[in-house]
């Protein structure tokens, strides 16, 4: 390439390709829907039914019993790492214009907990491969110890991935606030929402006894600010500004 082409490139402004602000909304709605379902699914059907705290030979029996099972949930939380990275893209192109450095940060904690959420999936696959195949039954020490110990690894791992899950919505909270597009006491809530995961967290590492009798209400705000943000994409999309 010439550098007279090379220049012409460099003094060319950017495209950027735009899309009605409605089907971004949609499509958001629709993989927001999808991460719900799915990771859901994974961590409370599968994992609240599969790890039993406290009592190996139960979560090793069950790993053994429900192995289809653990093998679906784990590929259920794959699927919703990926689409909670194009849920961050899709909303990353429909906000962005509020104020493009934040739609960014939004992003870059979405990858984060995308990031940590997979890596620590193998925890749950190592359970199950201790658990199921032959060659494991003798090693570690106590085959029982081991799947709960990377059962319980998994559990608080996807804790620690909740530093992310929170954080994101709070640069998404600010540019719903600030768009016009949404109602901004949706925005309020998922700022919320975001210190609504932050203070479980903590009481989960730091005070553990707390976090048990206190975690319906705790959680309470990030969970109805979440269900409400997809609804409204669902079913309102935006508004016209």
């Amino acid at each position: 390439m010439s550098a007279q082409t090379a220049a012409l490139f460099a003094s060319a402004p950017a495209r950027e390709t735009t899309y009605p602000p409605l089907r971004l909304a949609r499509i958001a709605g629709v993989l927001y829907l999808g991460v719900g379902i799915l990771g859901g699914w994974a961590h409370l059907a599968v994992r609240g039914s599969i790890y039993v705290p406290d009592d190996a030979a139960a979560t090793t029996a069950n790993v053994i019993e429900h192995a289809t099972l653990v093998r679906l949930g784990f590929m259920a939380d794959l699927v919703a790492c990926m689409l909670f990275l194009f849920l961050s893209f899709t909303l990353y192109a429909l906000l962005r214009h509020v104020q493009r450095d934040v739609a960014r940060a939004m992003v870059v904690f979405v990858a984060t907990a995308s990031a940590i959420t997979s890596l620590n999936l193998l925890n749950q696959w190592g359970a199950l491969m201790v658990a199921t195949e032959p060659a494991y039954a003798n090693a570690f020490g106590g085959r029982d110890a081991m799947v709960l110990l990377l059962m319980e690894l998994q559990h608080y791992g996807y804790l620690i991935a909740q530093v992310t899950f929170g954080l994101w919505l709070l640069p998404l909270g600010y540019l719903v606030y600030r768009s016009g597009m949404f109602p901004r006491w949706l925005g309020v809530l998922l700022g919320v929402g975001c210190f609504s995961y932050l203070i479980h967290l903590t009481l989960r590492f730091l005070a553990p006894d707390v976090a048990s009798s206190v975690e319906t209400f705790v959680t309470a705000p990030a969970a109805i600010a979440e269900v409400t943000m997809v609804g409204y994409l669902l079913i309102k999309g935006v508004r016209r500004v």
